[in-house]
């Protein structure tokens, strides 16, 4: 695992002019927690899973949810000082989840499809320590899935609640684990930053369309 961890490290230390970088750092940042597992459980495909914590899995809610979403949007995700940018489009309905994540430079890098089958995801670029998909889904899923849908999924004893204009993730010690904070928009709530508290990384969420 030592080594797994110091190839991480050297991945957050990303300097400027490769694509891989970017987004390797980028992906890592939002999946740190597999880090502390040396193996992911076996997962149903229909129903993907995802670390909330180390030694903690959810299984992710349904990919339905109304009204849908469609969204450009700029992720700039913070970890011990170093920045990694991309650029995320999104959409979601009553079916599935579609997610296509794109270099600064606008070269697509990845599309993933979450629907009533699972994950499917398709790599522009090999990455040789891509994570599941999943991963990249969870913090995206509590963002902006309804409290309703996600209760169910956690494990005993933990909440998520609405407080404001925050939304706040704690574990069966009450323990805060994730903040999200929002902004309200032609009456819409959108997520405009992502803290993990366990994990160690922060994500600015800039809406690049102007549409809720």
């Amino acid at each position: 695992m030592n080594t797994i961890k110091q190839k991480f490290f050297a991945l957050a230390g990303w300097k400027s002019g490769s694509v891989f970088h970017h987004f390797s750092a980028f992906v890592l940042v939002l999946s740190v927690s597999l880090l502390s597992a040396c193996n992911t459980p076996k997962q149903d495909p229909t129903r993907p899973q995802a670390w909330l914590k180390p030694g903690t899995l959810v299984t992710l809610p349904a990919p339905g949810i109304t009204p849908a979403i469609n969204q450009q949007q700029l992720l700039t995700a913070s970890l011990k000082g170093k920045t990694q940018s991309l650029m995320v489009l999104l959409n979601a309905d009553d079916q599935k989840v579609m997610l296509a994540g794109l270099s600064p430079l606008g070269i697509r890098l990845f599309r993933l499809t979450y629907d009533k089958s699972g994950v499917k995801t398709e790599q522009s670029i090999t990455l040789p320590e891509m994570p599941p998909a999943s991963q990249v889904l969870a913090d995206i899923m509590l963002s902006h899935w309804p409290v309703s849908a996600w209760q169910p999924q956690l494990p005993k004893g933990w909440t998520l609640k609405d407080i404001g204009a925050t939304r706040e993730l704690r574990d069966d010690t009450n323990a805060l684990i994730e903040t999200i904070s929002y902004v309200t928009r032609d009456g819409r709530r959108l997520p405009v930053s992502i803290q993990h508290h366990r994990f160690g990384y922060l994500i600015a969420i800039q809406n690049l369309d102007g549409q809720p």
